[in-house]
């Protein structure tokens, strides 16, 4: 391994601080959404028939004890009760884009890998192709065919290196954000069960708020 990244020169270094870089995303991304899935899971259960009721207190303890996208998207909208639809809706809507954006943190990055490493890969295999010529140049001509193989496949090693690392993190990269749609498509079926709950509530004066 450590004869490759020689081989490579500076160009594979930056190709393994991608790869680095894009594991460590990777990893984040996916606990983060698990455990994300899982809190709201809970939450949900919790929070159902507290909300159902228009217990508002109640609501606001159970938030705070389950923190997670949802909580604060109910905590955004509690802020808003007393005022009209419209306010509580466009509350929702802003807590919702600044929780889609929580969890699309670094995924800019790692698509950045994705198209990146691969062009480190060309370039350093460029850089060993001139490099190459340039002892070709240097020795007359007068090459043994194996040294001019030898150097060729040490250039080709770093276009290897970025499509080793760029297809694995594209698979990694879509699949994330395929499990990001579906929970901000959770989160955005929620708000309008949230939105619904305090319509009703805000309908029937009987409804206690604590």
């Amino acid at each position: 391994m450590l004869d490759l990244l020689t081989r490579g020169g500076p160009v594979m270094i930056a190709i393994l601080i991608c790869s680095v870089a894009a594991l460590t995303i990777i990893l984040e991304r996916l606990f983060l959404i698990r455990s994300t899935k899982k809190r709201m899971q809970e939450f949900i259960v919790r929070v159902q028939g507290i909300l159902q009721y228009g217990h508002y207190g109640e609501v606001e303890k159970t938030c705070q004890e389950y923190p997670n996208p949802m909580a604060r998207i109910i905590l955004s909208a509690l802020d808003k009760v007393g005022h009209d639809e419209t306010h509580i809706q466009e509350a929702i809507q802003n807590a919702g884009k600044r929780e889609a954006t929580r969890l699309e943190k670094n995924m800019t990055g790692l698509a950045t890998i994705v198209s990146g490493a691969p062009l480190l890969g060309f370039l350093g295999t460029t850089l060993g192709m001139i490099e190459a010529f340039q002892q070709i140049e240097s020795l007359g001509g007068n090459v043994n065919a194996s040294v001019l193989a030898g150097g060729i496949w040490e250039a080709m090693l770093t276009t290897a290196a970025g499509l080793t690392v760029a297809v694995p993190t594209l698979f990694a990269h879509n699949y994330i954000g395929s499990k990001i749609k579906e929970v901000v498509g959770n989160l955005e079926e929620a708000s309008q069960t949230v939105l619904e709950s305090l319509r009703r509530n805000a309908s029937n004066p009987n409804t206690p708020a604590e």
